[in-house]
C-alpha cells in the first residue's frame, strides 16, 4: 500500500495547493466525494475498460457527482484518468485530509466504544482526548461490542486502546509466557 499512497502525495499536495486559494472546507467535501465515487466498482471497471475514452470515464464520473465541479476540479479528474490514477483518488482523500489537519491543528480521531455514547459522553471524552494528543480532534464514533467494555481511540498512527478485550489479551499473553 505504500506505494499508491507514494503515487498519491503528489497529487494530494498540488490539489491542496489549488484548495488553499479558495473554500478549503468545500474542496475537502469535494474530494472526499470523488474519493467515494472513485470507489464505486462499476466505475473502476468502467474505466479499465479499454473500448471507453478517458472523455467518457471523466463525463460520467462528474456527471455522478453530487457536487458542484469547478474548472479545477475538472482539471484534476481529467489529468488522474488520463494517466491511469483514478484508482488512487481515495488515497489522494486520505492524504488532502491529512494535509488539512495539519494546516488547522487538528487530527481526526476514530473512536470505537462497546456501547453507544451520548452526545455529553462524547465531549467529555473528546476534550480529555484533545488533552493527552495536544491537538484538536474530529471524532469519528462508532460501536463495536466486542469490546465488551471501554473504548479504542485511534488518531493517526497512535491507539489508545482501554477496552476490556484488549486488557484480556494482555493478561492472556501475560500468562501464556
Amino acid at each position: 500500500m505504500a506505494e499508491l499512497a507514494t503515487i498519491a502525495r503528489p497529487y494530494a499536495e498540488a490539489l491542496f495547493r489549488v484548495a488553499q486559494g479558495g473554500n478549503l472546507q468545500a474542496w475537502s467535501d469535494l474530494v472526499s466525494e470523488m474519493a467515494q465515487v472513485a470507489a464505486v466498482p462499476e466505475l473502476t471497471a468502467l474505466a479499465a475498460n479499454p473500448r471507453v475514452t478517458d472523455a467518457q470515464v471523466s463525463e460520467t464520473f462528474m456527471s455522478v457527482l453530487k457536487s458542484p465541479m469547478n474548472a479545477e476540479a475538472k482539471n484534476f479528474i481529467s489529468a488522474l484518468i488520463e494517466n491511469g490514477r483514478l484508482s488512487a483518488l481515495p488515497e489522494i482523500g486520505v492524504q488532502f485530509q491529512i494535509l488539512k489537519n495539519a494546516q488547522q491543528g487538528s487530527a481526526d480521531a476514530e473512536i470505537v466504544s462497546a456501547f453507544a455514547l451520548t452526545d455529553a459522553q462524547v465531549a467529555e471524552l473528546v476534550n480529555s482526548l484533545q488533552k493527552k494528543f495536544g491537538r484538536k480532534l474530529n471524532p469519528t464514533v462508532t460501536v463495536d461490542q466486542s469490546l465488551i467494555g471501554g473504548v479504542r481511540v485511534v488518531v493517526g498512527d497512535e491507539v489508545l486502546d482501554t477496552s476490556v478485550r484488549a486488557k484480556l489479551q494482555q493478561m492472556q499473553i501475560a500468562l501464556a509466557s
